[in-house]
């Protein structure tokens, strides 16, 4: 959690937030989509996050698939924004947000070969027909265009 979305919920609790976030597609050379398994149990999810005040999307997703992947990425295209109750979650604190995710598809550049993300248990790439259900719901036919 950031330092602003910390010092928002000392404001306001628990309370729904509505939060501008990213998340990127990434494939393999195979077209198989690179998931994130957290470490809190919530499951898998794209690489993803919000926006810091002052930050641009762009500068967003490079800045978040950097620290959940340990991959170099450049965003190509923006393959959509999704949001609205669909994209409402509650966290196991009970902290409630819905997200306005702008969905970027990214090329990586560079292997760094680590993350420093706290959040991230695991790392896989999964074919289409082999997806674990995700925590938000992206479209299948948008993730794999």
């Amino acid at each position: 959690m950031t330092s602003y979305i910390r010092e928002l919920r000392g404001l306001i609790g628990s309370r729904l937030l509505i939060l501008p976030s990213i998340a990127a597609a990434i494939h393999d050379r195979s077209g198989n989509l690179l998931l994130q398994e957290k470490v809190s149990g919530e499951g898998w999810s794209l690489p993803a996050g919000a926006i810091e005040p002052g930050e641009s999307p762009e500068e967003a997703v490079i800045r978040e698939v950097m620290e959940e992947t340990g991959l170099a990425v450049t965003p190509t295209n923006i393959l959509g924004v999704f949001g609205g109750r669909d994209f409402r979650y509650t966290y196991p604190n009970g902290d409630q947000v819905e997200y306005v995710v702008t969905l970027f598809k990214c090329q990586v550049i560079e292997d760094r070969g680590t993350w420093t993300d706290a959040e991230t248990r695991s790392l896989e790439y999964f074919a289409r027909n082999e997806m674990p259900s995700l925590a938000l719901p992206y479209p299948l036919s948008t993730l794999f265009s």
